[in-house]
């Protein structure tokens, strides 16, 4: 059963893997939460026949996509559908991404599940002439594809948004010309540039005290078109000063990979929801702890949460909008689909160091359902790269 996994030295080292699934990852789906709003942005699984290149059409495995939907919503978590975790700008093209959105959906509708879908402007590619009436045009094309779907809609951070306005002021205006025509409350998506390098002064300003400033305006003018803001920007304690500025009744929406078990536990001023790419592979662990926190057991909670933090950090760590590659490993090793390709070839951007030590760090805190399994395909990995024992 041992097996010698690399560390990042190129040294390997010998680890014994569990051979016991935890518990809590054997039970029966359990009822909705009651306490707070979770989502996971889920994460699309490649067609690993299709004869096609990193800069090609997407190619999806519909079939496979579809049923990880559907093991999420069995735990009682929505879906936050084409989102980061999906590789939105990172593979997945526009037509791909609209296709995903009306297929699960649909799916959402069949099932009863939650969903709410990314609106963005990938379609469009700013250059130097592009106008902000094009990234507005952009923005509404999405927007009518997710709200004709019946989805919720999450209004994400532009790349085309941030090339081309030159201030706050711009921002104001496309984002109230967007809120005053949506049909539904949506989501505000602060995407930091940790996740993606093109949102660097994002809301008109480098400076994340005046980007919050206007960031809040957007926010005030239209506090009845707004649900919530999911806010990823790997600080916690600027998500809760952020969150104690809300508007009553607009939520905030962790999407803190490092420090969502605190930031959802909350404090005796509030507390955060979720919307998170971590909870891809965390499905049912993050589903039983939210279930005690529901009961009012924090402690309970933390005692369950608290312990994945190593393994978030170690997925998302720099560079970190690379973390899909670690939540895709660890869907194959879980049996989750059947092979660790994904859409770009994007399953090559880490390391396999990193993978070994996302696979063992999974492994310690009982993640994988059948883990004799996914002892059988790392070791069938480490193979690949040379490694014979």
């Amino acid at each position: 059963m041992t097996l010698h996994l690399p560390d990042a030295h190129g040294a390997l080292h010998a680890y014994e893997p569990r051979t016991e699934p935890r518990p809590a990852l054997r039970a029966s789906p359990g009822s909705a939460f009651t306490s707070r709003t979770v989502f996971s942005a889920a994460h699309v699984v490649a067609d690993p026949y299709a004869d096609t290149t990193p800069d090609g059409p997407a190619a999806v495995d519909w079939d496979a996509t579809l049923a990880f939907r559907r093991h999420l919503w069995s735990h009682g978590l929505g879906v936050a559908e084409a989102m980061d975790t999906a590789q939105r700008g990172m593979g997945l093209d526009w037509a791909t991404a609209a296709e995903l959105i009306r297929r699960s959906a649909a799916e959402a509708r069949a099932t009863g599940g939650r969903i709410a879908c990314g609106v963005g402007t990938d379609q469009l590619t700013a250059t130097t002439g592009t106008t902000l009436a094009e990234v507005r045009a952009a923005y509404e094309e999405q927007l009518a594809v997710v709200e004709e779907s019946g989805a919720q809609a999450i209004l994400m951070a532009s790349r085309a948004l941030a090339a081309t306005a030159e201030g706050p002021d711009d921002y104001l205006e496309v984002y109230g010309h967007l809120l005053r025509q949506c049909a539904e409350p949506v989501i505000l998506h602060w995407l930091g540039p940790m996740f993606d390098p093109a949102l660097e002064g994002y809301w008109g300003s480098s400076d994340l005290d005046t980007a919050t400033d206007t960031f809040l305006q957007v926010i005030a003018a239209h506090p009845d078109k707004v649900d919530g803001i999911k806010v990823s920007l790997l600080d916690a304690q600027r998500e809760i000063d952020l969150r104690r500025r809300l508007p009553q009744g607009v939520r905030c929406y962790t999407g803190d990979d490092f420090n969502y078990p605190e930031l959802i536990a909350g404090d005796d001023r509030g507390f955060s929801h979720a919307l998170l790419g971590i909870f891809d592979p965390l499905g049912p662990l993050a589903a039983e702890a939210v279930r005690v926190l529901d009961t009012g057991n924090v402690d309970g909670f933390r005692e369950l949460l608290d312990p994945t933090v190593e393994l978030s950090r170690h997925l998302f760590q720099a560079p970190t909008r690379y973390y899909k590659t670690g939540v895709v490993l660890l869907a194959w090793l879980s049996g989750h689909q059947s092979h660790f390709t994904m859409v770009g070839g994007l399953q090559s951007a880490r390391s396999l160091p990193h993978l070994a030590r996302a696979y063992q760090l999974a492994d310690r805190i009982g993640l994988f359902p059948d883990p004799k399994l996914a002892e059988e395909r790392m070791r069938n990995l480490l193979s690949l790269y040379g490694v014979t024992r």
